[in-house]
């Protein structure tokens, strides 16, 4: 790990202290377009300072403003004196880990450029060979685009493909997710697998020829890894490609091993390339449903006995969908604090449909160079995936569609496995040891939970979350909780989901219409024996005598200074929340500096949170 790490070299451009710098970076793939700005990964080649050029290294996020935008490509070598900004994290309870997640794969700073702050240099510095994917995978993409109709089914196509995510449109990934069938978007072993078997069956014609022993690996393995590739290698299909990769080099010198070797072996190489992979939650996804599928499938088929065909079909693919979540559910409890209802339903009528979806788009892309048939198979695709969209929505509106909420630690996890592992192992083999180890780990389960429950119904906190442009706080007394701020971050699920959801899954608390113990009386709130000022607007505000208050929360960049203020409350605590400017936020906090108040801002320190 330590040599993994990129921030231990001497060289990297996080120790360099120098006051100015230029800094000569590689772009290392294609812009991306976000809402306001473009987007890329970039490697740092050197830096100058002190008058001399010196090599440095480094990775770091490059935002470009779309005014005045310059031609940037894979390749491109750009030079900027702007100062590097760390990655940080919004800092609100129970929120994504962006800066951890940046880091586990060398990435520590970014920086955003304005038309005037970057210039392009003449030389490029790129693979031809990495250049080559770009080039392919912007073509299929161009060529799904020109074919599939309207957008939205686009992006999906992108994403099944591919791996091309960009494209989807965000509600219906989470509709996805809710329903549990996300890993139909999230490229992964599947898409391989369905590759593999459709490679290993035309070539099953010419298995009686001497040559194929020989050709048929370099075949599937050139095909497999190109495909991963073009995907972006992301865990969960690189997982597959080095497994597929052991079982055909195992075929070709005629030595079967033990699935459970292959899929060690392939776990072993991909960790001894990235030992951060293990906590990626797509690669512990992916194994955990690899193995569950082997351990369990059989025993849960044999369940029933079905002699019709068609129903014995359709039970074998449900007890693959049961056996694969066996192993998962501890990790998606941990992870995304949600469980699907009705994953049984999606997985049945999505993973056939998602498979012939596949096939088409595959098929799209032959028939390419013929407009006229390639209109008549993106017609097909599109119907197809506009079926299994709606089909996504629908379920996704049922009541009780997704138990969400969960909050688990990584004690209680980790007992969840023992729990999991014990039972499968007493119902496989009936050891009554193992019943034993199972049922005291599901007593310590619950002695864990209740006692944290028991700790949360006596929380009193009040919330200032730290979200751009918007204002936000929570008062939490219990398993309850009050909001207050702006209208629209209720009103755009995404925003609620992203920003405020995990802290209230953390706290455990849930919507209430009268909060006890909180009087409002705007812009006062009175909370905890604390009394709040929420400055969200300029105004005149007289007394003849100065009020008192415990905090005060700026927002929304109102016309006053912290001096017009002071002059009329006698305040504990300054709160600028992230709603308001940068330059504002600064000047505020010298003004309290001069005056010796405490002051906290929510942009520089994440979500400011009272506990009464």
């Amino acid at each position: 790990m330590h040599k993994q790490d990129s921030s231990n070299k001497k060289n990297w451009i996080g120790n360099c202290r120098a006051d100015s710098v230029t800094v000569l970076i590689t772009l290392q793939e294609p812009l991306i377009e976000k809402a306001k700005t473009y987007k890329a990964e970039a490697t740092v080649d050197a830096v100058y300072a002190s008058g001399d050029w010196k090599e440095a290294t480094g990775r770091m996020l490059v935002y470009f403003s779309k005014d005045n935008i310059q031609t940037l490509t894979y390749g491109s070598q750009i030079l900027f004196d702007k100062r590097l900004q760390q990655i940080k994290n919004s800092g609100n309870p129970g929120g994504f880990d962006y800066k951890q997640y940046t880091a586990f794969q060398g990435i520590f700073h970014q920086v955003f450029l304005k038309g005037d702050e970057y210039r392009v240099a003449s030389s490029t510095n790129g693979s031809a060979f990495k250049n080559w994917l770009f080039n392919v995978r912007g073509w299929v993409i161009k060529k799904l685009q020109e074919y599939i109709k309207p957008d939205r089914e686009a992006g999906v196509a992108e994403a099944l493909l591919i791996g091309y995510r960009n494209d989807l449109d965000k509600d219906l990934v989470q509709a996805y997710s809710n329903t549990g069938v996300v890993h139909i978007i999230a490229i992964s072993g599947l898409h391989l697998g369905m590759i593999y078997m459709v490679l290993v069956w035309l070539m099953r014609p010419f298995r009686r020829t001497k040559w194929i022993r020989l050709v048929k690996p370099i075949i599937i393995l050139t095909v497999l890894w190109v495909f991963t590739l073009l995907a972006g290698g992301v865990p969960s299909i690189l997982r597959s490609a080095v497994m597929f990769s052991f079982i055909v080099l195992g075929e070709t010198l005629n030595r079967k091993s033990s699935i459970y070797n292959t899929l060690a072996s392939s776990a072993f190489v991909m960790l001894c390339v990235n030992p951060y992979y293990l906590w990626d939650a797509g690669f512990q996804l992916s194994y955990a449903a690899v193995i569950g599928i082997i351990t369990f499938q059989k025993p849960v088929y044999n369940w029933f006995y079905l002699k019709n065909k068609s129903l014995d079909f359709l039970w074998k693919l449900t007890s693959v969908t049961i056996a694969a979540q066996v192993l998962t559910i501890p990790v998606i409890f941990y992870a995304f604090h949600q469980f699907p209802t009705f994953f049984l339903l999606t997985n049945m009528v999505i993973v056939p449909l998602s498979s012939l979806v596949l096939f088409a788009e595959l098929t799209l892309l032959i028939v390419s160079f013929a407009p006229a048939v390639a209109n008549f198979v993106g017609i097909v695709t599109s119907g197809m995936l506009a079926i299994m969209n709606g089909f996504i929505e629908r379920v996704n509106s049922f009541p009780y569609a997704v138990y969400d909420g969960i909050q688990n630690s990584l004690v209680q996890t980790i007992l969840l496995y023992i729990l999991i592992i014990s039972i499968g192992w007493w119902l496989l083999n009936k050891t009554k040891r193992a019943l034993f180890i199972g049922l005291t780990s599901m007593l310590l389960f619950i002695a864990i939970d209740s006692y944290e429950d028991y700790g949360r119904r006596g929380q009193e906190k009040m919330i200032v979350y730290n979200i751009p442009q918007r204002n936000a706080i929570d008062f939490v007394a219990g398993k309850q909780y009050a909001f207050t701020g702006d209208a629209a971050l209720l009103a755009d699920k995404y925003l609620e989901n992203f920003h405020l959801k995990p802290s209230r899954t953390l706290h455990q608390v849930g919507s209430a219409s009268d909060l006890e113990g909180l009087y409002i009386s705007k812009p006062f709130f009175w909370f905890g024996g604390k009394r709040i000022l929420v400055v969200d607007k300029s105004f005149r505000f007289e007394s003849a005598a100065r009020i008192f208050v415990d905090v005060i929360i700026i927002s929304h960049n109102p016309r006053f200074s912290i001096d017009d203020l002071v002059g009329v409350f006698n305040c504990k605590q300054f709160v600028f929340d992230g709603s308001n400017s940068a330059w504002k936020i600064n000047q505020w906090k010298k003004d309290c500096e001069r005056l010796h108040l405490p002051n906290y801002s929510t942009s520089d320190n994440g979500a400011f949170v009272l506990d009464l």
